[in-house]
C-alpha cells in the first residue's frame, strides 16, 4: 500500500514538473476533455437533477412539519453546492474516466507500447500522462458547476410540485440566494478539482502499473476505481475540515 502510495506522489509530482509543456500537448489535452467533459455531460444532468429532487424530497416535508418550510431552499442548496456534486461527481467521473485512462494505458503497457516511446526517446509520462491530468484537471471543475445548478433545478421543481411540501420556485431559490454564498460554490469547486488530480494520478499509475495480459488489464481497471474513491472519500474529510477553519 504504501509503496503504491509513493509512486502515485511520485507520477503526480513529474506529471507537475512537466506542466509547461502541456501546450505542446494541446490537441491530446483538448481530446481528452471532449471525452470527459461532453460525453459525461448527459449522465452528469440525470444524476445531478435527481441528487437535487432526493434531497428535496426527503428534506422538505421535516423542515415542513417543523415550521421551517422556508429554509429548504437553503438546505437543498448548500448540500448540493458544497458536499453531494463534488464528491458524486468525482465517483461518476472515476468509475467512467478513470477506468478508461487505466485500460487503455494498461493496453499500451501490456503490448510493449509504452516500451516502444521509451525506445523512440518520448517520455510516456509527457505523452500520455500529463494531457490526460490537464484535461480532467479542467472538466472536472466545470462538470460540477453545471451539477451544482441542474441540482438546484431539480430541488426547486420537487418543492414546488410534491403535496408535502407545495413551496413555490420562486421562495425555494430565494431562501437559497441567502443562505448559499459564492464561497460555498467556490468549495466545491476547488474540492472537484483536488478529486481530479486524485482519479487522474491513480489511473495513470495503475494503468502504467499493469502486468500481466487482459486479466491484468482488468484487474488494473478495477483498482483504478476503487482506489480513487476510497482516496475521494477520504481527502473529502480532510478538505472539510480545512475549508470550515
Amino acid at each position: 500500500m504504501f509503496e503504491n502510495i509513493g509512486e502515485i506522489i511520485l507520477l503526480f509530482w513529474r506529471t507537475m514538473l512537466a506542466l509547461p509543456l502541456a501546450w505542446r500537448q494541446r490537441q491530446k489535452v483538448f481530446e481528452q476533455f471532449f471525452e470527459i467533459g461532453n460525453a459525461s455531460l448527459l449522465m452528469v444532468c440525470v444524476l445531478s437533477f435527481f441528487i437535487g429532487a432526493v434531497i428535496a424530497l426527503q428534506t422538505g416535508p421535516v423542515l415542513v412539519e417543523r415550521s421551517l418550510s422556508s429554509a429548504v431552499g437553503g438546505v437543498v442548496g448548500i448540500s448540493i453546492a458544497k458536499e453531494l456534486a463534488p464528491v458524486m461527481m468525482a465517483i461518476l467521473i472515476a468509475g467512467r474516466i478513470g477506468s478508461a485512462m487505466a485500460a487503455e494505458i494498461g493496453s499500451m503497457r501490456v503490448y510493449q507500447e509504452i516500451d516502444a516511446l521509451r525506445t523512440m526517446n518520448i517520455d510516456p509520462i509527457h505523452y500520455l500522462v500529463l494531457p490526460r491530468m490537464v484535461a480532467i484537471a479542467v472538466a472536472l471543475p466545470m462538470l460540477v458547476v453545471f451539477a451544482i445548478l441542474v441540482g438546484w433545478f431539480g430541488g426547486a421543481v420537487v418543492a414546488d410540485l410534491n403535496n408535502h411540501i407545495s413551496i413555490p420556485i420562486q421562495a425555494f431559490f430565494s431562501d437559497l440566494r441567502n443562505v448559499v454564498q459564492l464561497k460555498d460554490v467556490a468549495n466545491g469547486v476547488f474540492k472537484s478539482f483536488c478529486f481530479a488530480l486524485i482519479i487522474g494520478a491513480v489511473s495513470c499509475h495503475q494503468g502504467l502499473a499493469t502486468i500481466g495480459g487482459p486479466r491484468g488489464i482488468g484487474r488494473s481497471v478495477t483498482k483504478a476505481v476503487v482506489n480513487s474513491i476510497v482516496i475521494i472519500v477520504i481527502f473529502d474529510y480532510v478538505l472539510t475540515r480545512i475549508l470550515l477553519k
